[in-house]
């Protein structure tokens, strides 16, 4: 279906915006937003490495600080584990496991309470039944599949296109990369929402004190503006493989 949308889409000649883009241009796109990525991630790492510095009042650890979170919402299956690395942060919703880096499962600073507790947030998304987290977590085999082949599949598809004349094979591929597309749009929701969650209990639950809350909201919004970005690569990427074939077409 997603296939023979963008096809349709496209020899539709001057329908819209899309049907005049070059390749150049979108490849001028990519560039744009992987240097906007750059940025965020520096900034990101920038920030959590200051607020890793201070430390909390409470003396709780980010450990400590999700399992607090989590007794409050009343759930009791989900396990906290370590994971190496850092901010390779995520919650497991297979396993049922929030499982938190170095620097956040032993540290004591506010970082580190963010970001524990922005996991616990998809945890209890879990917990709820939040609808865009199960549509991400539906999609993940899909997009696990469609992104490992379909670079593959478009160039067999351009090869094929020189050959027979036929893009059919082509626009599969884009809808391939389509699915990675939808799937970064799908997770927008999931993560600013779990942030939003966790941001709400630290202030409520006063876990945070008025002055250490804004390093976390800091923290938090900086992290999320690197979902923001994976989104507009991925749209970017799908615009670029569109105007390659709609110029080859």
């Amino acid at each position: 279906m997603i296939t023979t949308l963008l096809q349709s889409g496209y020899y539709e000649q001057g329908s819209s915006w899309l049907s005049n883009l070059t390749t150049s241009e979108a490849f001028f796109i990519i560039i744009i937003v992987a240097v906007a990525g750059m940025i965020v991630q520096a900034r990101l790492r920038s920030v959590f490495n200051k607020y890793s510095n201070v430390f909390l009042s409470s003396g709780m650890s980010g450990a400590e600080v999700a399992a607090k979170m989590l007794r409050d919402h009343n759930i009791h299956d989900v396990k906290i584990t370590h994971t190496s690395g850092m901010l390779t942060d995520h919650y497991n919703p297979a396993t049922k496991t929030v499982n938190l880096s170095d620097a956040v499962y032993s540290s004591r600073s506010i970082a580190a309470a963010a970001v524990a507790c922005h996991e616990c947030g998809h945890a209890i998304q879990h917990a709820e039944g939040y609808a865009p987290l199960q549509l991400r977590s539906a999609l993940v085999p899909i997009v696990n599949f469609s992104s490992s082949i379909a670079q593959i599949v478009i160039i067999i598809g351009l090869i094929m296109m020189s050959i027979s004349g036929s893009s059919l094979l082509c626009w599969l591929g884009v809808g391939m990369i389509a699915m990675s597309a939808i799937f970064s749009i799908v997770t927008l929701p999931v993560e600013y929402n779990a942030s939003d969650r966790a941001l709400e209990w630290l202030e409520s639950s006063r876990t945070l004190r008025i002055d250490e809350m804004e390093g976390a909201k800091t923290s938090l919004r900086w992290a999320a503006r690197t979902y923001l970005v994976a989104a507009l690569s991925a749209i970017a990427s799908l615009l670029y493989y569109i105007t390659l074939i709609n110029r080859r077409d």
